[in-house]
């Protein structure tokens, strides 16, 4: 949505940025009553803070399904407040947001299983050691009963990015990204189709494509647009 970010408070007079608080109100009088004094500029993103100590302090203590429901309603509740486009400029695809929806999807399908494998309840816990760090397990370590939970936050990570690469699109005409952007949708939409379950190698490749189109749109790396060109092309030659 496009927000006036320069606000003044109409009891106190004190100016603040609403793109670091994330709020009308007054960071000094706690007055609602503010004025926006610059123009209005997209902004997708809201502050938000993701930190996992507290439930891995738990690790000793709770059952491996109760760590996994609060560990993902951590990660929900993050990735709700998080956007990608901040006072008008296109911002990457982060590894913490990556990390947290995989964390979300890991969690959910852990707490609902019986009995997880040993492989699946290792990936788990190296997931929660360093989500809120931007720190994920390896792609190669992604055990098979999890393909499915996984394909699908890469397909969600993706989606995600997407809506706020049109949006930025829609200020920023770029042909060649729409274009790129059209053949990363086609392949979401695909891993949706199939519940996930794909070569994680493969949900790994569009989401290193969906980056470098933020790369090419938000940066005017040319650069990018090739890189994005060939993880797409590698996944169509594999379809």
């Amino acid at each position: 949505m496009k927000i006036r970010g320069e606000r003044e408070c109409q009891s106190c007079g004190t100016r603040w940025s609403y793109y670091d608080t994330g709020s009308v109100a007054c960071p000094e009088c706690d007055s609602v009553h503010s004025v926006g004094v610059d123009d209005r500029t997209e902004h997708t993103d809201a502050p938000a803070s993701f930190d996992l100590t507290a439930i891995r302090n738990r690790i000793d203590d709770d059952p491996l399904d109760e760590l996994a429901r609060a560990a993902g309603e951590a990660a929900r509740e993050y990735v709700r407040k998080r956007g990608f486009i901040d006072a008008g400029r296109l911002r990457p695809l982060d590894e913490t947001y990556v990390a947290a929806v995989e964390l979300r999807h890991a969690a959910t399908h852990v707490a609902t299983e019986m009995r997880p494998g040993d492989r699946t309840e290792l990936y788990f816990y190296e997931l929660l050691g360093g989500a809120d760090a931007g720190d994920r397990p390896d792609v190669e370590t992604v055990p098979p009963e999890m393909r499915s939970p996984f394909g699908l936050a890469m397909a969600a990570a993706v989606e995600a990015y997407q809506r706020d690469v049109r949006t930025y699109l829609d200020g920023n005409p770029n042909e060649q990204g729409r274009q790129l952007a059209g053949r990363i949708r086609d392949h979401r939409k695909r891993i949706e189709a199939l519940d996930g379950d794909v070569d994680p190698a493969d949900a790994n490749r569009l989401l290193h494509a969906a980056r470098d189109l933020g790369r090419f749109v938000g940066e005017d790396d040319e650069s990018a647009a090739v890189t994005a060109d060939n993880w797409l092309t590698g996944l169509e030659n594999e379809s």
